[in-house]
């Protein structure tokens, strides 16, 4: 069996103190061989220096590709910019590019944008950043003083987000589709979905997709689900309608062990699907914590080196 790619997405610590925990996390999520681990950028900024910490941290520290993501909201075209240049001046090659929800208070028929208005304006202007730097990097030739090879540089990544059920804001039933084709028009190279519940979701929302020609792979997100709590704080946020047998499931379950393994058996049966239905990978929503995501991976058979043994099934 070829192996299956797989990332996971992190947040930034909230204080000093659970930055070494988060290290960790990174150590062993690393360790498991991810193809990237990208790092959350609060709304406004207000995460911007520690999300830059944790980005050099996984540059340095380990062999996985660093992410950052980018919003739109927040964000001026000239703020943007500096912190691309700051990003990629850190060795962060590659990005998410997301125009983000609106502040907390504002709704959508209030400015709060700036001169960045869409998503696909994000991936241009981080492009376009690059394009600007030195378009070669120099090297030393060892025993030739004043000599140096030259290489090409290396072109950033740019994911963008697709929404499988549609975005709760999509004026009509196709946009988030169309809105994906300005996306790679504007130079996405990947789209990473919102979570979805049912591997259908996925599935058709991809051949609706290439049918109207979406060329780029479309990377599933998929969140293990482990309390109720956690289940209608995503359904607030994402306008997903209420999975009903996950949530009666995770109701009258009264451990939290019993809770974290339904959300298990959950995440990995939707990753085992859509990847059997042609998925190029999987992406995981880790919550800064590694143990969930590993053991979803291990039970789909993706990590097969992992000895995982559930007690439901």
């Amino acid at each position: 069996m070829s192996r299956v790619p797989f990332s996971f997405e992190l947040y930034p610590p909230r204080s000093t103190a659970s930055a070494q925990a988060l290290h960790d996390t990174i150590d062993r999520l690393a360790e498991a061989g991810p193809d990237f681990l990208s790092v959350t950028y609060g709304a406004g900024g207000s995460t911007g220096g520690r999300s830059l910490d944790v980005l050099r941290y996984i540059r340095s520290r380990t062999d996985v590709e660093p992410l950052a993501h980018l919003t739109c909201v927040g964000n001026t075209y000239a703020g943007a910019a500096r912190l691309i240049r700051e990003f990629l001046d850190a060795g962060i090659l590659s990005f998410l590019a997301l125009r983000g929800d609106p502040p907390a208070g504002l709704d959508e028929g209030e400015s709060f944008l700036g001169d960045l208005e869409s998503s696909a304006q994000l991936v241009q202007l981080i492009d376009r950043v690059q394009a600007e730097r030195a378009p070669y990097e120099e090297s030393p030739v060892p025993g030739n003083p004043g000599a140096v090879r030259v290489a090409p540089r290396r072109k950033v990544n740019i994911a963008v987000a697709a929404f499988p059920n549609g975005h709760p804001r999509s004026a009509y039933s196709s946009q988030h589709v169309d809105a994906l084709l300005a996306k790679q028009a504007a130079g996405a190279t990947l789209a990473i979905t919102q979570l979805f519940f049912h591997p259908d979701h996925y599935l058709a929302f991809v051949e609706r997709a290439r049918r109207a020609g979406v060329t780029i792979p479309i990377l599933p997100g998929i969140m293990p689900i482990t309390s109720p709590a956690r289940l209608a704080r995503v359904l607030e946020l994402t306008g997903e309608e209420l999975p009903g047998e996950l949530s009666i499931a995770l109701e009258v379950e009264p451990t939290a062990e019993g809770r974290r393994q339904i959300g298990i058996d959950w995440a990995s049966d939707l990753a085992r699907e859509v990847v059997a239905g042609g998925a190029p990978g999987v992406h995981l929503y880790a919550f800064n914590q590694h143990e969930t995501v590993l053991d979803v991976l291990a039970q789909a058979g993706i990590l097969a080196d992992r000895c995982f043994s559930s007690a439901t099934k």
